[in-house]
This record gives C-alpha cells, sequence and structure tokens, in this order.
C-alpha cells in the first residue's frame, strides 16, 4: 500500500523566523491587535500564505482569554423579522472572523442555563435580541468580561449597550397618520407589556390619541405571533362592531389581523385598516400589501456588531445607546374615513 506524506503543520514560530519578527508579533496580528506597522503585517501574511499556516482558534483562546465566538440569544425564531435578522448577525460576523453561537431562548428572560451555556463556549460577546436581561443576568456577563449588546430594545438602569428602534416617535407618526385620514376606532394588539417595544409604541400611539380627544382605543396584550393577531382580531371585531383600525404589534400579528377580518368576511381596508411594525418580506406580498413602519434594520445590525467588537478588542470602552430612526411604508391596507 503506497504510503501517503502527512502534510507538515507549521507553528506560529515558523511563520515568525520566515517573516524575520518575534513570534508574539505573528500572535497579535492573528489577534486582530492593530498595533503592528502594516510592513510587518505584510509580511507576517505573506509568510502564513506561504506555509499555508492556520491559527489554532483554539490556542488562541486561551493565550487572549478571549474566543471567536459570538452569542446570540433570540425567542421568537419563527418570527421572519428575526429570522432576517439572525442572517445578518451571521453575515456580519462571519466577514469579521467570528463564529455564531445560537441560543434559543425559551422564556421571556435570559435563563441560569443559557447563560451557562455561554460561558462554556468562552464567547467574547453575546447579542440579545428579543429576550430580557435582568441585572443579575448582566452583572454574570460583566464578572465573567463579556460584552453585552441588546438589539432592537433596552432595559432601564441597565449598563449595556442597546441599539434599536426609536419605537416611540415611529407610534406617533402612525397614529397621526391614520387620524388624518379620519380613523377614531382603535385596537391595538400589542407583544408582551413589559418589553420597552410595547412601551415605548403605546406611549407614542395613546400620546397622539390624547391630543386630538379621541378616547376609543382598545389595548390588548398578547403575543410576537400570527396566531396571537388572528385570536385577538376576532375577538375584538366580534364584540365591538365600532372599531375601525387594527394596530399590530409587529407584522407577524398584523398579518394575522388581516386574515381574520377576512374571515369575519368585513373588507380590508373598507371596513377595517391595518397597519404593522416591521417591514417584513411577507408584508410586501399582494395577497397582504401591509401598511407598515419599516426599522432600518442594516443599519441597526451594522452598528450593533460595530460597537460590540469594539468592547471586546478595547479597554475601558463605555456603553452605548443608539436610537435609529425608520419610515412609513403605506401600501392597501389603510383608507380614508373621512
Amino acid at each position: 500500500m503506497e504510503n501517503v506524506k502527512k502534510k507538515k503543520s507549521y507553528t506560529s514560530d515558523d511563520v515568525a523566523a520566515i517573516a524575520g519578527v518575534s513570534q508574539s508579533t505573528v500572535s497579535r496580528v492573528f489577534a486582530g491587535n492593530t498595533n503592528v506597522s502594516e510592513k510587518k503585517r505584510k509580511k507576517i501574511l505573506a509568510a502564513a500564505a506561504k506555509l499555508d499556516y492556520k491559527p489554532n482558534a483554539h490556542a488562541r483562546s486561551l493565550i487572549t482569554r478571549k474566543s471567536m465566538m459570538i452569542g446570540i440569544v433570540m425567542r421568537n425564531i419563527r418570527n421572519p423579522f428575526y429570522s432576517a435578522v439572525l442572517e445578518i448577525f451571521h453575515n456580519r460576523l462571519s466577514a469579521k472572523g467570528y463564529h455564531l453561537i445560537f441560543i434559543n431562548s425559551e422564556n421571556e428572560e435570559i435563563q441560569e442555563s443559557e447563560i451557562n451555556r455561554l460561558l462554556e463556549y468562552n464567547v467574547a460577546g453575546v447579542i440579545i435580541t428579543d429576550a430580557l436581561l435582568s441585572s443579575s443576568a448582566s452583572q454574570k456577563f460583566k464578572r465573567y468580561g463579556i460584552s453585552v449588546v441588546l438589539f432592537n430594545r433596552y432595559t432601564e438602569n441597565l449598563e449595556s449597550s442597546a441599539v434599536f428602534c426609536d419605537n416611540y416617535m415611529a407610534a406617533k407618526q402612525i397614529a397621526t397618520y391614520l387620524v388624518e385620514l379620519g380613523h377614531r376606532s382603535f385596537a391595538f394588539i400589542s407583544g408582551p407589556l413589559d418589553t420597552s417595544t410595547t412601551i415605548d409604541r403605546l406611549k407614542g400611539f395613546k400620546e397622539v390619541l390624547d391630543e386630538r380627544k379621541i378616547s376609543d382605543l382598545t389595548i390588548e396584550p398578547g403575543h410576537y405571533t400570527f396566531e396571537s393577531g388572528f385570536r385577538s382580531a376576532q375577538e375584538l371585531l366580534t364584540r365591538n362592531k365600532r372599531i375601525d383600525c387594527i394596530i399590530g404589534g409587529n407584522d407577524i400579528i398584523a398579518l394575522g389581523v388581516m386574515d381574520a377580518v377576512r374571515v369575519l368576511g368585513l373588507r380590508i381596508p373598507e371596513d377595517v385598516s391595518v397597519v404593522g411594525f416591521d417591514n417584513i418580506r411577507m408584508s410586501e406580498w399582494p395577497s397582504y400589501a401591509l401598511t407598515t413602519w419599516e426599522q432600518p434594520l442594516e443599519e441597526m445590525t451594522t452598528s450593533t456588531v460595530e460597537l460590540l467588537l469594539k468592547e471586546i478588542e478595547e479597554e475601558n470602552v463605555s456603553s452605548q445607546v443608539l436610537m435609529m430612526k425608520g419610515h412609513l411604508v403605506v401600501r392597501n391596507t389603510v383608507c380614508s374615513r373621512k
């Protein structure tokens, strides 16, 4: 049997010898340290390419005490908005050389077992989307030197960075648009009432109605699911025939509302106007053509990654809160009541 020649495995010492630098300089370059001259960096990368050298990620994490892994905690993966978010984060972080560890949280609040799983992977940072971060969980991540950025929400009195859409102003603009079209009887089917997203959207919406002396608003707490929108809309429209507009806490709720309205034999928008939030891909399907609010998803995800990596790679970085604007997307589910 012919012997197969085993390929030699080169080390950072071999790269250093060819490049004419120290082994520690090679390690700094592959750890992403920018305090190396461009001339030396090019020599090191050329030597690595010549030897087909690949740094050992596990060994590097033992030396630097930082892995190239980022945890992302997400609850409602069935929501198309968060499916799109996960894909974008994967692409952004992969381009930076990081690997994604996905945690599908089963509860409103991130659990101890989920935190421990992230610690076992020695993650360098964590992105938390639609799960709640308690102060005790925040402190535990901080104790282990793990940077955390909240995406699409924020939590009062926590030091973690956060990136989110200006839900308060978005809701005010949606409400103003609907009132100026002559709507007077509203139902708002929200997500859980204890999240910053729901709190800010309801606050903005109610403020506009109060300013216009409109008191006919029914708030129906629910979940960010199609089933929640469908069931709530059926119940609301059965007991209150005056409702002329239903606002979904997100697009997937609004799509459930639309199907419920049709099952009841009502017309959209002639009998009931419907508005969503997020501008997921399904909202532009011809069978829905939903009027909705578009969040600046690309900008939000990019800023989240930049904030997180800055906290990971630099020392003594202060947490930041970034609030971003979106815009109304008008389609076929709202009409004038004048």
